[in-house]
């Protein structure tokens, strides 16, 4: 594992050279701290990655970054829309943790996993279809193993896309929508605003899910482990980010070259930092996407620390 780690990490390192001396003038926009703020960290090198990965890749690429130290945002393209992809679960369990917060959702309810409503890409229940599971063990399942069949059934607690979407509106997101149910909702067709959000609104909401207000602990805790505990995000930011970085994430991969990461970090003797990526448009194969969001995390990483020293 260490070694496949190091592989992707030289890869990413090798893309960031390359992008950062190809990126063009003027592509894009990014901006940093809002009037009044105190300063903060220099994200303009995470710009010019952004700017860099969508000349290399051919992609449009939109990131958004809170440093919970200073409430310093920043972001480059975070009020576009980009699809949503499996970035959405994280979404869905919260709401459900939520839910079951206010007593409206008992975890402990068991759903059947019937063999029928089996989807593509369910690592986790197709090895359960005849039995039950608990809407706990769907969440762990959607969330460290992106399993789509568990996704849906915690969709279907929930109240469905429309369910997710209203709660949503309730615990303050007005712009991130769920209209699909799994695997339909990957299409991620260009100008199709279904199953989509922005940067900066998955920022601010995952952000309440996973260190509040929305969740308080148990509730908070158990959503935050759930993102530690993601089994299939290696490759990705994960890669680009030191060793001794605690990392949180949900990812997410659909049509026309989508990729994306969302996740909740934790450096050593520091606030966490929140940040949300994602890029769509792309011909390049899921390797290069890979790497070039490795290659945003240690850019980050390097942002971060030149803010210590």
């Amino acid at each position: 594992m260490r070694n496949r780690r190091s592989g992707l990490l030289a890869l990413a390192v090798a893309m960031a050279g390359m992008m950062v001396m190809a990126a063009p003038a003027g592509a894009g926009q990014a901006s940093g701290q809002t009037p009044g703020q105190k300063s903060g960290l220099n994200f303009a090198p995470l710009g010019k990655q952004a700017m860099a990965v969508e000349r290399s890749l051919g992609a449009r690429v939109g990131v958004a970054v809170l440093d919970t130290a200073s409430g310093q945002v920043w972001e480059y393209r975070g009020t576009e829309r980009f699809p949503l992809n499996s970035t959405f679960k994280a979404l869905a369990c919260g709401v459900l943790l939520e839910k079951a917060q206010r007593q409206e959702a008992d975890l402990a309810q068991t759903l059947p996993v019937e063999a029928a409503k089996l989807v593509s890409y369910s690592p986790v229940t197709e090895k359960r279809a005849g039995t039950a599971m608990s809407l706990t063990d769907l969440c762990a399942a959607a969330m460290t193993y992106s399993d789509n069949t568990a996704a849906n059934l915690v969709l279907q607690a929930i109240g469905g896309p429309g369910g997710l979407t209203a709660a949503l509106r309730r615990i303050g997101d007005p712009v991130t929508r769920i209209d699909r149910w799994e695997p339909e909702m990957n299409g991620a067709t260009p100008g199709d605003l279904r199953d989509t959000t922005t940067p900066l609104a998955m920022l601010r909401t995952l952000q309440a899910l996973a260190l509040g207000p929305v969740l308080g602990d148990p509730a908070g805790a158990q959503f935050r482990q759930w993102l530690v505990d993601n089994q299939v995000s290696g490759p990705l930011l994960r890669a680009g980010l030191p060793a001794d970085w605690r990392v949180g994430d949900r990812t997410g991969a659909g049509g026309h070259g989508s990729r994306s990461v969302v996740a909740v970090v934790w450096p050593p003797q520091r606030s966490p930092l929140v940040i949300t990526a994602y890029l769509t448009g792309t011909k390049a194969d899921i390797d290069r996407r890979n790497a070039a969001l490795a290659g945003l995390g240690q850019t980050l990483a390097q942002v971060v620390a030149a803010g210590s020293r």
